[in-house]
């Protein structure tokens, strides 16, 4: 089934609500990582772990049909670029994860953020991913949207079952997050829709201006799809393993 197409841009972000037209394995510890565990997954699932050797962090991860993911949202802080938690809350990071804009997300100067940079991108961009994982493209998106049964019911099928105003059923053991969105107001910056909008950058620009990439948006229906923003604009992070 082909996917759903959305486009935002930053005064949308802000002002109204959406309309939607990254070691070794282990045994999974539900209580171990507080991003996408504490009762926001199916329990059913079975699901392993795998260490950030930059941090230490463990996350856990799940293999959906061929690709294998993260099955929680990236928390790590860079030390460069533009990145934040939720209301400047280092509770929100643990919780839902932390928020880049996209060239943090792809590791690629800040100019990129407002001009195209097609030609630094490279396939299965590391971007902040850590070793071995990499930010996923629109295609390998599609992969993922197409596997579990389309983008009219793809949301349910991979939101977790705590933590939306609408919850899933994370049939999957994918445990999408609505870690909501930031954006850059001058110096500071402005945040909105945490618990209500999930959105995961693509290493995939848009064709038509520089300033524009794309992203897995979900929201309070069943459909989830690609759409497109503002590169400035704060989303969160899902890496695919390489």
């Amino acid at each position: 089934m082909k996917t759903k197409r959305f486009l935002f841009t930053a005064g949308i972000v802000l002002a109204t609500a959406f309309t939607f037209s990254c070691s070794s394995d282990k045994d999974d510890d539900p209580s171990s990582s507080p991003n996408g565990g504490g009762g926001s997954e199916n329990p059913a699932l079975t699901k392993t772990t795998f260490i950030d050797d930059r941090d230490n962090k463990s996350y856990k991860k799940v293999k959906i049909g061929t690709q294998t993911w993260m099955a929680e949202n990236l928390n790590y802080n860079p030390s460069t670029g533009n990145s934040a938690c939720y209301d400047d809350d280092p509770a929100n990071c643990a919780k839902v994860g932390r928020l880049y804009d996209w060239s943090t997300a792809m590791n690629l100067p800040l100019s990129c953020n407002e001009s195209i940079c097609s030609s630094q991108i490279q396939t299965k961009h590391k971007g902040i991913c850590p070793s071995g994982w990499h930010i996923p493209s629109n295609a390998e998106w599609r992969i993922l949207i197409d596997y579990v049964g389309g983008g009219n019911t793809a949301g349910t099928k991979l939101k977790a079952v705590n933590g939306w105003y609408f919850n899933g059923t994370d049939e999957y053991g994918f445990s999408a997050l609505p870690g909501g969105v930031g954006f850059a107001i001058s110096s500071f910056y402005t945040f909105s829709y945490v618990d209500v909008y999930g959105n995961w950058w693509s290493s995939s620009e848009c064709e038509s201006w520089g300033s524009c990439a794309d992203h897995l948006s979900m929201g309070y229906d069943e459909s989830t799809g690609l759409g497109s923003g503002d590169k400035l604009g704060m989303y969160n992070v899902r890496c695919l393993q390489d």
